[in-house]
């Protein structure tokens, strides 16, 4: 049991007092076997002691039930819920259950976690599995009145139609807080009208109906409370838009109007209640939305303006210690760990996961950051969510500010175990510290940089209409001789780059890019050839924002572009002619170190994990990528000299075999799916075919430019066989 400091023992002796004034004798005695385990959390929690004021007769049943030592919940929930509003066919009974069954639950939640029985990571578990169960309830009881009064909302083949509610932010990630607001988006799967009521209705009426009452249902304050704040500001065009709309409508919506910072709310959302066809299907409808195929860095850009739109809400409010918003906060971890998901979730299934504590040990796993930042971003992830929660429990309010009274912060700290408020704010600063620094390495600019990330001079330079003559002058007269021919291929670019019908977000990162690039260029040996090189690649790249954006955002894969540009026309042809090769600049750790000679084939076979197995196309398509890759790699490392000339020969030599032996076993699975076994392959179970290698490749001599030199030997007399 917690020892509560001289000031909440008084506070929580008054409130014992208090309880026993409103008692009958019988009760009195129930409650005095438990009255050190009260008083204690009656010093805690408002909360707690509101609620045996208010519902005695239920705290004293959780006290016997033994439901207070119970570490998994939830399973019950749903259950529970269906005998608590069976027979019940009145509004406000129904509002009265709803309520009710919350308080006991969550009286149960903040119970365990203020007593130290219970981790934050139950409670998350707990208080989403009960918002879940309390929205999906009332809504089936609802919609079973409303098809009762209007007829059942059907397709045009007349199939019921349901209502599909998308949960949002914590509840969609499974880590709702104790005191939050539920973001909900309402949905159906096709459009037609109402069967069996007294008059026809559209379905979209019908809908909207549905949602306005269970908002009702949920949101509004009776004499039991409020079950939730709902908020429903993130559906479609927001409080413009209709309450609930078709998957269709849903689909157009997303691919013609999505906002960068929609897809950010996206990655969370979650279909609640079990799992169905339809929920299947608007699962695979939103998901392009969210993931897209290409890497996005535009993501990042779009994150730091949510982050300095919220800043500037901080700064507006006058908020001060606040845990979630502040810098450092809750939200910047949030914003670390989505970035990266839109970023690379759709070349990565590992990412796309909700949880946000899984999508940052998917992280690790894939390299994509150092592990020890991972392990610390997760322990004050979880420090700042127990602060958080803690703090709410006091009083059942939404607050992420740290207290400013006395008995608040008495009750923080010994909950959180600390000695007094100077240790806890110290470790509390130490925490969004490491979380700031993190956070600005991700997404953030270095206070280093100036406004345009360059000299004055280069952004005048890229953003200027000299022609080529006076552009070489301003070279020669600013950064030197050397400098000069390089007035030619940038006046060439620059009018390019003006012609094409690039869009905003492209124009806006090559306006970014370029000041940086030339400094760069101007930097290094033969300017003027290296910029022709890295030329072509641009010129490729110009209507494609999300390689503009990963230049730059990223100082460190520009370095090693230039790098390679610089030392290799052969390399900046390749990664001109497949700029997909940009994502292997952003570890140079990787890049200079290729794949060691005995890992091809498991490398390629899981790289190829990640495309459906039945999409020829797909598989294709990742074979190339995975050359392409490779070879980067190979090249990267013999002109660093990581690798001598014999060496390459031997990757190149693997790299060639390895994809040779997954293309044989792809066309023997497709020829003989589609013709059946030869005789000799039924018999022995061996394919009894073989590729033999001449040449370079047979002798193990490989290079950059060679032809592989094959014929192809089989074991087998004429084919027989049949599909039997």
């Amino acid at each position: 049991m917690l020892h509560l400091p001289a000031d909440l023992q008084a506070h929580a002796e008054q409130q014992w007092l208090r309880l026993q004034a409103r008692l009958e004798p019988p009760v009195q005695a129930a409650f005095a076997s438990h009255q050190a385990e009260l008083t204690c959390l009656f010093g805690l929690s408002d909360f707690i002691a509101d609620s045996c004021l208010q519902y005695p007769l239920m705290v004293l049943e959780l006290l016997q039930s033994g439901e207070l030592y119970q570490a998994r919940r939830h399973a019950d929930y749903g259950p529970r819920l269906a005998a608590a509003l069976a027979g019940i066919e009145d509004d406000e009974a129904f509002k009265c259950a709803l309520r009710r069954f919350r308080r006991r639950h969550m009286l149960v939640i903040a119970w365990r976690e203020l007593l130290g029985r219970a981790q934050v990571e139950e409670s998350f578990s707990h208080l989403t599995a009960l918002a879940e169960t309390l929205i999906c309830g009332a809504r089936d009881w609802l919609y079973a009145k409303l098809c009762r009064e209007l007829g059942t909302p059907c397709n045009v083949e007349g199939e019921p139609q349901p209502l599909l509610i998308l949960g949002m932010g914590k509840l969609g990630g499974g880590e709702l807080n104790f005191s939050s607001d539920i973001d909900l988006i309402f949905t159906f799967p096709e459009g037609g009208q109402t069967q069996g009521g007294r008059r026809s209705l559209e379905n979209q009426a019908f809908f909207i109906r549905l949602g306005q009452q269970l908002i009702q249902a949920l949101h509004q304050t009776t004499v039991d409370g409020q079950v939730f704040r709902v908020d429903m500001r993130l559906r479609p065009f927001g409080d413009a838009g209709p309450l609930a709309i078709s998957f269709a409508a849903m689909e157009d919506y997303y691919q013609n109007h999505g906002r960068n910072w929609e897809r950010y709310a996206m990655v969370k959302a979650r279909i609640l209640g079990p799992e169905s066809q339809h929920a299947q299907e608007l699962q695979r409808l939103l998901r392009p939305f969210i993931f897209r195929r290409y890497i996005d860095f535009g993501a990042i850009d779009a994150l730091r303006k949510m982050k300095g739109l919220i800043e500037a809400e901080v700064r507006r409010k006058g908020l001060k210690d606040n845990i979630k918003l502040g810098a450092g906060g809750i939200r910047e971890v949030e914003f670390i760990a989505q970035a990266y998901q839109l970023i690379r979730g759709g070349r990565e299934p590992a990412l796309q996961v909700r949880h946000l504590p899984a999508a940052l040990q998917a992280l690790a796993e894939l390299g994509a950051m150092p592990g020890p930042s991972i392990q610390g971003l997760l322990e004050a992830y979880r420090f700042l969510r127990r602060v958080e929660n803690l703090l709410q429990e006091i009083a059942d309010a939404q607050t992420q500010t740290l207290p400013e009274g006395e008995r608040d912060r008495l009750r923080l700290i010994t909950a959180l175990g600390f000695a007094d408020w100077a240790s806890c704010y110290a470790q509390l600063e130490r925490v969004m510290a490491l979380v700031h620094k993190e956070f600005r390495q991700v997404i953030g600019q270095t206070e280093e940089q100036d406004d345009t990330g360059a000299s004055v001079f280069w952004h005048d330079l890229w953003h200027g209409s000299q022609e080529t003559d006076e552009l070489a002058r301003e070279l020669l007269a600013t950064v030197g001789e050397h400098c000069q021919d390089l007035a030619g291929p940038l006046w060439r670019f620059r009018q390019e780059s003006r012609r094409r019908a690039i869009g905003p977000q492209g124009r806006e990162a090559l306006a970014r890019l370029m000041p940086d690039l030339l400094a760069a260029v101007a930097s290094r040996p033969q300017p003027g050839l290296l910029f022709e090189r890295v030329e072509k690649l641009l010129t490729q790249i110009l209507t494609r924002s999300a390689y503009l954006q990963l230049l730059a955002e990223n100082p460190g894969a520009l370095n090693q572009l230039l790098e390679l540009c610089a030392a290799s026309g052969v390399v900046a042809e390749q990664l001109a002619r497949y700029p997909i090769l940009l994502d292997e600049l952003l570890d140079p750790q990787q890049l200079y170190h290729p794949t060691p000679l005995e890992r091809y084939r498991d490398e390629l076979r899981q790289y190829l994990l990640r495309v459906p197995e039945e999409d020829l196309e797909q598989q294709m398509e990742a074979l190339r990528q995975f050359k392409q890759i490779q070879l980067l790699k190979i090249s990267a490392a013999d002109i660093a000299g990581a690798l001598p000339l014999m060496k390459v020969s031997d990757h190149l030599t693997w790299l060639a075999e390895a994809i040779l032996e997954e293309v044989v076993s792809q066309a023997w699975s497709q020829v003989t799916a589609r013709h059946g076994l030869p005789p000799q392959s039924r018999e022995t179970g061996e394919k009894g075919f073989c590729v033999v290698a001449y040449g370079k490749l047979g002798g193990i001599e490989l290079g950059y430019g060679s032809d592989l030199d094959l014929v192809f030997l089989h074991g087998g007399g004429a084919h027989r066989g049949d599909r039997r």
